[in-house]
């Protein structure tokens, strides 16, 4: 319908993982145990999530052409995004280990790194998109007809 399937899915594991260190913010600060097992079921989620939207961003990654700074950036973003699902998947496997799921200064370095780097890569995803116009259709402006019409753009 017009729309990459990628940029619709990142959101749900950039959040959920998000999610999961203020759960550990606040488990630090209130050392309450149910901020630890959200944070633990929050890193499980946005992991499976993470891989499902890196899927569909390989397929789009595909698509760029070969030997642009387009292609470059993208494999930057997506090398950058495994190694911030494999810092919180390290997190969550360090979590399983322990009693009652509580993280312990690994846990909570791997989750803090990886939030952090998420923040570069997405910056990246999005200079692929605003900046390159990358999965941007080629009649969009300002005036462009929605996505669910056939009828062309009016005027640019």
């Amino acid at each position: 319908m017009g729309h990459g399937i990628h940029p619709m899915l990142i959101v749900f594991p950039l959040g959920l993982l998000a999610t999961s260190v203020i759960f550990d913010i606040l488990y630090l600060i209130t050392d309450r145990t149910g901020f630890q097992i959200s944070a633990a079921y929050t890193i499980a989620a946005g992991v499976i999530g993470g891989l499902v939207a890196a899927l569909f961003g390989l397929v789009d990654w595909r698509a760029i052409p070969s030997g642009t700074r387009a292609k470059r950036i993208g494999a930057v973003h997506g090398i950058g995004n495994v190694i911030v699902v494999a810092l919180f998947a390290a997190s969550w496997l360090i979590r399983l280990a322990a009693d009652n799921w509580e993280p312990n200064a690994a846990a909570l370095a791997c989750s803090f790194l990886g939030i952090v780097l998420s923040g570069g890569t997405a910056w990246l995803g999005g200079e692929l998109v605003e900046r390159l116009g990358i999965s941007v259709s080629d009649n969009a402006n300002v005036n462009a007809p929605s996505s669910l019409r056939r009828a062309p753009a009016r005027g640019a």
